[in-house]
């Protein structure tokens, strides 16, 4: 894996676009600009890397737009410490900005084969995230609650078993939508437990999947 100079300045670009298309978030923008997204996808799509456009990643997966990565991130408003269930590991970039912003990140992959690429790139770029292969829709109630939890694959519904795993005070930014468009919310619980949302743009992720691959 090599970063070179020519990576870093298309990486400098790509966030001067984010912050054009109105990426405001220092730390999201900073995070964008350290991760090398070449390293999370096939040689072919090296050059193609810093476009703010979705790459097949494997198992019928994509990694998503820089923009889409950047915006859900802003939406967590997270901060130093925050645990965060992330749904929909995939190539393991969002996970790998998650923890350049400094959340302790907890990360769900229903396709082994993407669970498996993940395990080896995260821990070599130097991130201390937890992954797991499993249901994202059952969450990960052994390290439950979690201030911020992100899906990053469209979901049919919200599901109860994360509304329930967020804590108090907590949010969550999940695509949802059958198709395939989907309405990016960002759901507010406060202090007594009831959620509040916010709908914020119509968005595109590949669906979010029940049982685990074999």
């Amino acid at each position: 894996m090599i970063d070179t100079y020519r990576h870093k300045g298309l990486r400098k670009k790509l966030v001067e676009a984010l912050e054009e298309k109105g990426i405001k978030d220092e730390a999201v923008l900073k995070a964008i600009l350290t991760v090398p997204r070449h390293f999370f996808l096939d040689a072919v799509f090296t050059e193609q890397a810093y476009s703010n456009m979705p790459f097949q990643i494997g198992a019928g997966q994509t990694i998503s737009h820089p923009f889409t990565v950047a915006f859900q991130t802003e939406l967590l408003a997270l901060k130093k410490g925050d645990r965060v269930l992330e749904i929909g590991t995939g190539s393991g970039f969002q996970t790998s900005i998650l923890c350049e912003v400094g959340a302790k990140v907890f990360s769900i992959e229903r396709q082994r084969e993407l669970y498996l690429k993940a395990n080896r790139i995260v821990p070599k770029l130097g991130y201390n995230a937890k992954l797991k292969y499993g249901d994202g829709y059952k969450g990960w109630p052994s390290f439950a609650p979690f201030d911020k939890i992100i899906v990053t694959c469209g979901a049919p519904f919200v599901p109860d078993e994360l509304v329930e795993q967020l804590k108090p005070g907590g949010i969550m930014v999940i695509p949802i939508g059958a198709g395939k468009e989907q309405e990016m919310l960002l759901i507010k619980k406060d202090q007594e437990g009831k959620l509040s949302q916010e709908k914020l743009g119509v968005f595109s992720f590949v669906p979010m999947l029940k049982e685990t691959a074999k």
